[in-house]
């Protein structure tokens, strides 16, 4: 009898309808994993990259050589960011709700991984971020009506209308702009920090990409010039178990962690518990010190949980139970980190009120300044005619040609819908012939 060989097709483990299931994931129990020397060779610590790094237990105490031992008023700083960038995100998606925005995308669920890979960060150090690493820009400073311009493509956009809500630049706050093109924003961060290195600066790069863009190409690119030229670079995959609607076995990680990806190039992989602020903050600074001390690239894998749909376009109880946010065994980021200031004697269940009130005003102020500034269905506009700058660094005549044209045609427009009063040999109103106005022309 002739044997076939079969294709194996990933299966989540669980759709609508169905309880969740999480027996899947592999655990360690808090405080159990020695932290290395973060000179140690990769393939001595491989075991760093099949269990996870985690800090707080089930009672969210501090456990293990990880715990970063931070003061109370840095926890609460965290704290502060972490649900400052989850209000924001929610009065975001409200707003895409009312016409008020286009398109928007939540980190709900993933707070720590940004805030505390942010706070861990220093300030020189260049960012690569993905689309749902709004917790950078929190912590770096930027203010939530910029970024809430942005996301309105308004007369204050800091893109000038010309890249989609999220996709955010700040160069001054040294985070690089974010794309769309999914994981081209890692061998950027390899680059940067190879440039960095032979310059011979302290400052580090730092990247983060979806488990499922770990797929792409440009991930495996990233990862040789990494290992090759030991880049001080910091990689993170943040594997919150879905890529918009594909479970994460499709990307590869149903037979083995992604952090596992890191000792096949040579460089030490480490999975943390994505949702322990403390063990995300512990792991970075790990990796930052071995980047500044010519120790290279670390690949850092975020086990976390995507509580929120992938965008404002998507519906997940199409493809998973509706409550397996809730079933998600490593709970919420800011609920943990609230509950182990809560237990130290450092905040409470008042303070915590009381801030999310603080910051519910905050952000509402926010957005009634960057309203101020223009929204998809109240004005100011963005000057059309801008489109054209920016492109070169001076601008060739067949561009300046073309702007002034549709400066000509947006003029005319704006004459024409003036309301005029009909003379002895004009139209009556509502017979006014039309005008003529002279198209584009063709640049040849």
């Amino acid at each position: 009898m002739t044997q076939r060989s079969r294709l194996h097709v990933p299966d989540p483990p669980a759709r609508p309808g169905e309880q969740p299931d999480f027996s899947y994931l592999q655990i360690s129990p808090a405080g159990a994993l020695a932290r290395p020397d973060p000179l140690a060779p990769a393939l001595e610590i491989e075991n760093l990259s099949v269990q996870m790094v985690r800090v707080l237990d089930e009672e969210q105490r501090a456990l293990g050589p990880w715990k970063p031992h931070l003061e109370p008023e840095t926890l609460r700083l965290a704290l502060r960011h972490m649900l400052l960038t989850r209000l924001f995100d929610d009065r975001m998606q409200r707003m895409h709700r009312q016409g008020r925005i286009s398109f928007y995308i939540k980190s709900t669920g993933e707070e720590a991984v940004s805030v505390a890979a942010g706070m861990a960060l220093e300030s020189q150090d260049m960012l690569f971020p993905s689309y749902r690493n709004q917790g950078l820009f929190i912590v770096r400073g930027c203010s939530l009506a910029d970024l809430m311009c942005q996301c309105l493509s308004n007369t204050r956009d800091m893109c000038k209308g010309r890249q989609m809500p999220i996709m955010y630049h700040w160069a001054s706050g040294r985070i690089f702009s974010i794309s769309g093109n999914l994981a081209t924003q890692f061998p950027q961060a390899v680059g940067w920090a190879m440039a960095a290195a032979l310059k011979g600066e302290p400052h580090i790069a730092a990247s983060w990409t979806g488990e499922g863009s770990s797929a792409e190409a440009d991930f495996h690119y990233a990862m040789t010039f990494a290992a090759v030229y030991q880049a001080p670079v910091i990689l993170n995959v943040v594997n919150n178990q879905w890529a918009i609607s594909t479970f994460q076995g499709f990307a590869g990680g149903e037979h083995r962690s992604f952090a596992q990806r890191g000792p096949g190039y040579g460089i030490p992989g480490i999975r943390v518990d994505g949702n322990d602020f403390l063990a995300v903050y512990a792991v970075t600074q790990w990796a930052a010190e071995r980047a500044r001390r010519s120790g290279g690239p670390t690949l850092i894998e975020h086990v976390t949980y995507r509580a929120a749909a992938h965008s404002s376009s998507d519906d997940p109880s199409r493809y998973r139970p509706k409550e397996e946010w809730q079933a998600w065994p490593l709970g919420d980021p800011i609920t943990r980190l609230k509950l182990h200031l809560i237990a130290a004697g450092e905040w409470s269940e008042e303070r915590h009120v009381k801030l999310e009130q603080e910051l519910e005003a905050h952000v509402s102020s926010c957005w009634r300044d960057a309203a101020s500034h223009g929204t998809l269905t109240e004005g100011p506009s963005l000057d059309p005619a801008t489109m054209f700058e920016d492109v070169f660094k001076e601008m060739p005549p067949h561009l300046a040609r073309q702007q002034q044209q549709l400066r000509e045609l947006l003029q005319a427009r704006k004459h024409d819908s003036a309301p005029r009063k009909a003379g002895p040999h004009q139209a009556s109103p509502g017979r006014a012939a039309p005008r003529q106005v002279q198209p584009l022309q063709k640049e040849r």
